[in-house]
């Protein structure tokens, strides 16, 4: 699984246009603006893709999009690896943005508590032993969590901001996707001999980018 897996196709696509074909296309961009995807997605809808649907992105924030990762460290994600296994998952997805220049910022969530582990800032490398203290407990708070998701990426309005949950879904809560987010994609964990399915259905609610792990 990587950033690249959770990318609009359009975007993958636009990406390998070159030169004056793609300007034809595209029309010219104006100077210091980039393809903004999820914004020219919506505003497509259901119809065909024209250049009057094209949003940019502002100057400043070429310099690399904002992944906020929420991470369930519940009791239940003990059962099975699955908290081991959603640490791998982070740590690949921190490395790849990393390699990308891209912001990153981490939330955990377990108990009645939402810990900010990593303020947003430039992605740096990553290991082990930066993920080792989160410990799992307690019930899922999942709605504070998404919450305080909201709270951090709406104070990043200059970049294209990320939302990815990792989590095994087993929450009674159903939080309405963080108006935030331009892009969503939750990351689902569970391993259970009788799967609930909640984190497919909130991917589903959220209109967001659902990802068996």
């Amino acid at each position: 699984m990587s950033l690249r897996d959770a990318t609009p196709a359009g975007a993958r696509q636009g990406d390998r246009r070159q030169g004056t074909q793609r300007d034809a296309w595209y029309g010219a961009a104006a100077p210091g603006t980039a393809f903004d995807w999820p914004r020219t997605l919506v505003a497509r809808g259901a119809d065909r893709l024209q250049a009057a649907h094209l949003r940019h992105r502002p100057q400043e924030a070429r310099s690399g999009a904002l992944h906020c990762f929420l991470l369930d460290c519940s009791a239940s994600m003990r059962h099975d690896g699955q908290l081991a296994r959603a640490k791998g998952q982070l740590l690949a997805l921190m490395q790849e943005a990393y390699q990308r220049r891209d912001h990153v910022a981490l939330l955990c969530f377990a108990g009645d508590v939402v810990e900010l582990r990593l303020p947003p800032r430039r992605a740096s490398a990553w290991n082990d032993d930066w993920v080792a203290p989160i410990a799992a407990g307690g019930g899922t708070p999942l709605a504070l969590g998404v919450q305080r998701a909201q709270q951090l990426l709406a104070k990043h309005e200059s970049r294209q901001r990320w939302l990815w949950l990792l989590t095994d879904g087993r929450s009674n809560e159903s939080p309405a996707r963080p108006a935030a987010a331009d892009v969503a994609c939750v990351m689902d964990f569970e391993r259970a001999r009788t799967p609930l399915h909640r984190a497919r259905q909130l991917a589903a609610q959220w209109d967001a980018r659902y990802l068996s792990a």
